[in-house]
């Protein structure tokens, strides 16, 4: 059998806004990551249309591949920064997110 746990509610009073921006932009900058293959299917896909507008297809998938973790990084951070301010003062108003933290033995 084993022994009783410690079991506590706490509360999530206030986030960084910096530091969830950070944490937001690398892992949203991942998720463009994620997305690139895609995007290049998309160009590759583009062989399959009339040759005049082939090059400016391949090029606008090609410039997504750059583009879009960048921008998913930056959209992170901004999301990040404003979320976390948002919370801020909403928790300061209903006292914040309550988690129930469990205490284990070592």
């Amino acid at each position: 059998m084993l022994p009783p746990t410690l079991s506590s509610p706490r509360r999530i009073k206030r986030i960084a806004p910096l530091q969830l921006g950070k944490m937001l932009a690398i892992l949203y900058g991942i998720m463009g990551l994620i997305f690139i293959p895609f995007f290049l299917l998309m160009s590759l896909a583009s062989s399959q249309i009339p040759a005049q507008q082939r090059p400016a297809l391949m090029a606008f998938g090609a410039g997504f591949v750059i583009f879009m973790p960048v921008m998913y990084a930056v959209m992170g951070f901004i999301t990040g920064v404003i979320g976390a301010g948002a919370y801020n003062l909403v928790a300061k108003w209903i006292g914040g997110i309550e988690v129930d933290v469990e205490m284990t033995g070592s």
